[in-house]
């Protein structure tokens, strides 16, 4: 697994500092379905008699979602999107605030009832933030807890406030867009004015309020839970001892003893008197914190227990894991039913009223019958058993042959979600990637466009990617993930900015067939074509008021400085994007980068306003989609050698080594060789055709500045009369140098191309 590191501080080091990435998130479906698996679940109830309850859901998708629900079915009314990577739990915090935390390394606070708009990101973390626990008395107090082996307490209301805390001041230094210097101001109304639409303002860190830090974990921490009334914390993983906090000061009170493998839930009743926890060692425990010790323990499951829910009493347990089993357990008399089975490991459950909604690795979500609010009336169906030591649950299993029979064979409902993406390759011309879902069904994409272009439905993946092959040579420009179950797109520079083609083989009308295109160059245009209509409104607004005239560049560059930016001579300075290059508006990608300031961030790219600048974008963006400057490439060229084939009575016409653009094609070749042949008094001097000290650059093969156009018939009129070969295998007119060295040379010195001339038509 890739880590996204938060933005740290590189001055003291002395390496060359890595230019910031640009990738984009694809989707091929509307806004309102998760596409990977769903890590957390939380339900606000209403406060009114007539008034919706919600569901929110967090998925490995990066996003999370908010479901109105009736009776029988729930609807999307918010898509949560900041988070860079699998979101992997969530708490509700007071009446209205969201509190997530992701692999991403940050805590991001949302206003429940918004439109999904980040209220601020906490950064304190060093890796994977896995857990999150919230005080339902105390609605400030949150713990957060991650592979980092940190647990931090943190007071939401003061850290979403840039307050000194000794002052009562504005923090300086805190951009997260907050403007008020009174400690009175309630959470409703921080909720409001932190609701800012900048990106910078949305991401950046408020450096006036450090969290508590309860330290002790040796190692990563998957679980945490805490009182009613904030003032007990728990936390386990894989020391495998539950760890016993006062959160208020971050002080250890107790470890306890008993799993013999990874704890990864807990739960507290309302007192902080008892604590329930499920293990990798696939058993409960009930643990006694006043006594210290474990007083019951709880054989169910054959596999890692991952996800726990209790009643409000604190009588009995709902329990499921990577057996893919749901089952209820009565905690005084350790009764245990099995009350339906998946088809995916469980990795989170939520009771709500007389149901319960059940999170897989799954894109779906289930809501099942539970009894929650008289949990005994499903005990009286019978078919419980008693939930006995290890050694006799896996005796159980092993006699009878199976499970029980689950008490509930289908959900109340569901909420559907997308196959993710499990399987990609990128193809030889590097403008499609072949993805096979958790479904089965294949797909073909255009990243350039972010499209489907072909579903291929349930067929085999490997034999559609070998009829999909085609003998060709592109450079990588870009790589895909598809660790959040859709296609990511990472462009890097300046690799990015290595692959061109003909405009004639993008099938772009108005330009000469031979003119190159940059691939990535019109990508980012198309990616940020809504920005830059955004920004040229924003600009001509402020124009007409000030009574300037702003010339469209006026993007301050000073932090840009650090590189060496060449123009490119092909470049039209304007925006117009190619249709090869237009992004879908109907189901946008997602933009995810970082610029100067506030670390990453991720956006629809329909949603950008305009307002983002260098402080969002890395500079090489910038660059090329207002400037056309594009960094400086190598390995644009192929170099070769052009002679005769042996025993031909053809004069020699070049003695030194050619270079000319990876992408020109063998009937350029050839059309060189025919004009050569046709005008013998050219070749008098050879010496004139090369640069002197590049190796014999010939300048006639330079493609896109006024060669081969003079006189030459496009290659597809009647075929010259001269043949090219290489390695004995004549050449198609339309290969590249690139795919001819690739494909039919195969060897790491230059190329050696022969002519002969072919006799007759």
């Amino acid at each position: 697994m890739h880590r996204v590191g938060s933005a740290g501080n590189n001055a003291n080091s002395n390496r060359p500092r890595k230019e910031k990435r640009l990738r984009y998130v694809l989707s091929d479906t509307d806004d309102t379905k998760h596409c990977a698996g769903i890590n957390c679940l939380a339900v606000l109830k209403s406060s009114f008699s007539d008034g919706c309850n919600y569901l929110f859901t967090g998925s490995r998708d990066g996003t999370l979602k908010r479901w109105a629900l009736d009776d029988d079915a729930a609807t999307c009314s918010a898509t949560f999107e900041s988070h860079v990577d699998w979101v992997n739990d969530t708490v509700i915090a007071g009446d209205n605030t969201l509190v997530s935390c992701s692999s991403d390394t940050t805590l991001k606070t949302w206003n429940c009832l918004s439109d999904g708009t980040c209220t601020s990101t906490l950064r304190q973390h060093s890796d994977y933030v896995t857990c999150l626990a919230a005080a339902e008395k105390n609605t400030n107090v949150v713990a957060s807890g991650g592979l980092g082996g940190e647990v931090f307490v943190w007071d939401i209301e003061a850290a979403v406030t840039p307050l000194s805390k000794s002052s009562d001041v504005l923090e300086d230094n805190c951009s997260n867009g907050i403007n008020g210097s009174a400690n009175s101001l309630s959470i409703s109304s921080l909720r409001t004015i932190s609701s800012s639409n900048s990106i910078a303002a949305q991401t950046a860190q408020c450096h006036g309020y450090v969290p508590i830090s309860a330290k002790g974990h040796k190692e990563s921490v998957y679980a945490l839970a805490i009182n009613d009334s904030g003032s007990l914390l728990v936390s386990g993983g894989t020391e495998k001892v539950v760890r016993v906090w006062d959160p208020r000061t971050g002080s250890k009170t107790m470890k306890l003893r008993g799993h013999t493998d990874n704890i990864r839930a807990l739960l507290m009743d309302s007192t902080g008197r008892y604590c329930l926890s499920g293990s990798s060692d696939s058993m409960i425990r009930l643990w006694d914190l006043g006594q210290q010790r474990c007083v019951h323990s709880y054989a169910v499951h054959t596999d890692s227990v991952w996800a726990l829910a209790s009643t409000p009493t604190f009588s009995h347990v709902y329990s499921g894991g990577r057996d893919l089993s749901l089952y209820l357990t009565d905690l005084t008399t350790r009764e245990s039913l099995f009350l339906c089975t998946k088809e995916h490991p469980i990795l989170q459950l939520a009771l709500h009223d007389d149901s319960i909604w059940v999170a897989t690795t799954d894109s779906s979500v289930h809501r099942w019958p539970a009894e929650g609010k008289n949990p005994q009336k499903v005990f009286q169906r019978g078919g419980s058993f008693l939930a006995g030591n290890l050694s006799f649950s896996r005796a159980r299993v092993s006699l009878e042959g199976s499970t029980p029979a689950p008490v509930y064979k289908e959900p109340i409902f569901s909420i559907p979600g997308t196959p993710a993406i499990v399987q990609h390759e990128i193809l030889n011309n590097r403008r499609h990637v072949l993805t096979k879902d958790s479904a089965g069904s294949v797909k073909l994409w255009e990243i350039t466009k972010g499209v489907v272009i072909e579903d291929y439905g349930q067929v085999s993946f490997d034999e559609k990617k070998e009829q999909l092959f085609e003998m060709v040579s592109i450079p990588a420009w870009f790589t895909v993930d598809t660790r959040l179950g859709s296609l990511s797109v990472h462009l890097d520079t300046p690799q990015c900015f290595s692959a061109e083609m003909y405009s004639a083989d993008l099938n772009i009308t108005g330009k000469p067939e031979d003119d190159k295109v940059n691939l990535a160059r019109e990508t980012l245009k198309g990616l940020l074509a809504y920005w830059m209509t955004k920004r040229r409104q924003r600009l001509g607004s402020q124009a007409s008021v000030n009574g300037d005239v702003l010339s469209g560049k006026d993007i301050t560059t000073k932090s840009l400085t650090h590189s060496r930016i060449e123009v490119d001579v092909n470049a039209e300075n304007d925006s117009m994007v190619y249709p090869s290059f237009e992004f879908s508006t109907v189901s946008p990608p997602s933009i995810i980068t970082e610029g100067s300031q506030g670390g990453p961030w991720r956006k629809k790219i329909t949603e950008l306003d305009g307002t983002e600048d260098e402080k969002d974008f890395p500079g090489w963006v910038l660059d090329c989609v207002l400037s056309n400057k594009l960094p400086p490439r190598e390995n644009t060229k192929c170099s070769f050698y052009l002679h005769p084939c042996e025993g031909s009575a053809v004069q020699i016409l070049t003695q030194g080594k050619l270079s000319a653009p990876r992408i020109l094609r063998i009937h350029k070749v050839a059309n060189y060789v025919v004009e050569k042949l046709e005008k013998p008094s050219d070749n008098a001097n050879t010496d004139g055709t090369f640069s002197p000290g590049l190796g014999g650059r010939l300048q006639h093969l330079a493609v896109g500045d006024g060669s081969f156009r003079s006189g030459l018939k496009p290659w597809q009129k009647p075929r010259p009369s001269v043949e090219v070969l290489c390695n004995n295998q004549v050449l198609s007119p339309d290969m590249s140098l690139a795919t001819v060295r690739a494909y039919v040379w195969k060897k790491p010195e230059d190329l050696v191309l022969n002519y002969r001339v072919i006799q007759g038509r």
